[in-house]
């Protein structure tokens, strides 16, 4: 389906290692949207764009592979003017590398088929959100990776040759110990056409089930009416997601939980499951009658925009009604902790959940807090702040609130 990117690829890495910079050359987009991005330099939302990938029939790789915007515009190969080849398209989603918003990454890793983990090769590795972010990757089991040694413009050969060893030495006796390690320069875009050929090789599209209820992550949501427009004009809310299984339509019925928080008479609130049409599919700019799992899906609705704006629905789950999982107030978890707390420039050691502590969980592209009412030695309870829309046997990262560092991953489970 050339309409519809079919696999979504992330970015990881230390904030300002050129994550933005590397998606900006291969698909011509700033995936840094926002105007307090684009002024403060560094990404702080989910940011999303799409490209084709083309190959020349008769050249060897990796001068055989381009993008939408590094191959020339009558798509002939530059080397030897053979008409290239439509491959796929894909979606790379752009996570923020800051300490603070490991949260926004942890929901970004929740979409992804494989990565792209960009690494400065100026600076010493591992920095510490280089250790978290691939932490992340772990946990979450994203496993396609290509390595990406960025900024090797600025350095030199020497340390370039330093910079090489330094990675493999990091990755040494992980998942990720085969990678492939590029040097890159993504302001120059040098040697794109080489990251390229390694996602074609080393990402191939998922198989998905089409037969199964469909279901989408929700990441973002939008009130697309701009200030002034009329009441007849106004259209209604648009979510902006993943589908991870099945096809939606337009047309479609769908039900969206945990839902819109409502006060009750008690004066407690409680989640209400909204449902709503489909009234348009859309990949980046395309209209679709019908979208698959992969890449990054506008479903606009029939909602209150007041009711999507600003984010509001991020981490809902979509599906046909009466079809998706349970929302669990209190969830019991199966713990798996790491051994020292990843994200920080000193490595300590990680104690025990204990009861009564409050901490952070992402379930998909939600995030939810809650106390530990229960605590054993593999097994805690957590009674949620947010109730959250999830599979028993779901996977769930876990971070607790380190004093004057904020929240740090310290391990994942499994909901029981």
């Amino acid at each position: 389906m050339k309409l519809q990117p079919l696999i979504n690829i992330g970015t990881a890495g230390h904030v300002d290692h050129g994550k933005t910079t590397l998606i900006e050359a291969l698909t011509g987009i700033w995936a840094a949207k926002y105007s307090d991005e684009i002024e403060r330099g560094i990404t702080l939302r989910l940011g999303y764009a799409d490209t084709a990938i083309y190959r020349c029939p008769n050249c060897p790789p990796p001068q055989a592979y381009y993008t939408e915007v590094t191959a020339p515009k009558d798509k002939k190969c530059r080397y030897c003017g053979s008409e290239l080849e439509f491959r796929r398209k894909v979606s790379f989603v752009d996570v923020p590398g800051h300490e603070g918003l490991m949260v926004l990454m942890l929901a970004g890793a929740a979409l992804m088929d494989g990565a792209i983990f960009v690494i400065d090769a100026s600076q010493p590795c591992p920095r510490p959100q280089t250790r978290e972010h691939f932490m992340a990757l772990t946990i979450i089991g994203v496993r396609n990776i290509v390595i990406i040694q960025n900024k090797v413009d600025i350095v030199t050969r020497e340390r370039a040759k330093q910079s090489y060893e330094e990675i493999r030495k990091f990755i040494e006796g992980t998942w990720a110990e085969k990678a492939p390690i590029i040097p890159v320069s993504a302001l120059h875009k040098i040697n794109v056409d080489a990251v390229v050929w390694a996602i074609e090789e080393l990402m191939p599209t998922p198989k998905r089930d089409l037969t199964k209820s469909p279901r989408m992550l929700v990441a973002r949501s939008f009130d697309i009416n701009k200030p002034g427009t009329p009441f007849e004009k106004i259209r209604g809310g648009v979510l902006g997601g993943t589908i991870v299984q099945g096809i939606f339509e337009v047309g479609d019925e769908i039900e969206i939980r945990p839902g819109l928080r409502m006060p009750r008479r008690s004066g407690k609130y409680e989640y209400v499951p909204l449902f709503t049409e489909i009234t348009s599919l859309k990949s980046g700019e395309t209209p679709l009658q019908k979208a698959l799992p992969g890449g990054l899906i506008g479903v606009g609705t029939k909602l209150d925009p007041s009711i999507t704006k600003s984010d509001n629905l991020l981490g809902n789950v979509v599906g046909k009604p009466g079809t998706l999982p349970p929302v669990w107030d209190e969830i019991t978890l199966e713990v798996h902790l790491l051994e020292r707390i990843v994200g920080l420039e000193e490595l300590k050691r990680v104690e025990p959940i204990r009861k009564g502590e409050k901490i952070r969980l992402n379930v998909g592209t939600a995030l939810t807090q809650g106390d530990v009412v229960d605590a054993r030695k593999d097994t805690v309870t957590i009674k949620l702040d947010i109730p959250v829309c999830a599979e028993e046997g779901a996977r769930v990262a876990i971070s607790r609130y380190i004093a004057r560092r904020g929240w740090r991953l310290i391990g994942y489970g499994f909901i029981k």
